[in-house]
């Protein structure tokens, strides 16, 4: 239960999932620098510093950092928004 942060391929990418389905449907969603979602989650995963974009589909969201930022500052703060929005 809770949120499983698991390293992807990609260096710059943790895919970080839930138990729950955050995003209904068979769509996914990613917010680049500069763009919003009517995801206030995924809205506020862009505002943390470090990150980014980010990639949400079904019970799943993809953050990817920024070059300079380092995991172990940015898996605590990425969890503590997807906690604080009940997932």
């Amino acid at each position: 239960m809770g949120i499983r942060a698991e390293a992807t391929p990609n260096p710059n990418a943790m895919k970080f999932t839930t138990d729950k389905i955050i995003f209904e449907g068979t769509n996914s969603i990613s917010v680049m620098p500069g763009d919003t979602s009517e995801y206030a989650i995924l809205n506020d995963l862009m505002k943390v510093e470090g990150v980014d974009n980010v990639f949400g589909y079904q019970n799943f969201i993809t953050v990817n950092k920024q070059f300079d930022t380092e995991w172990d500052h940015l898996i605590p703060r990425v969890t503590e928004v997807i906690e604080k929005h009940g997932f």
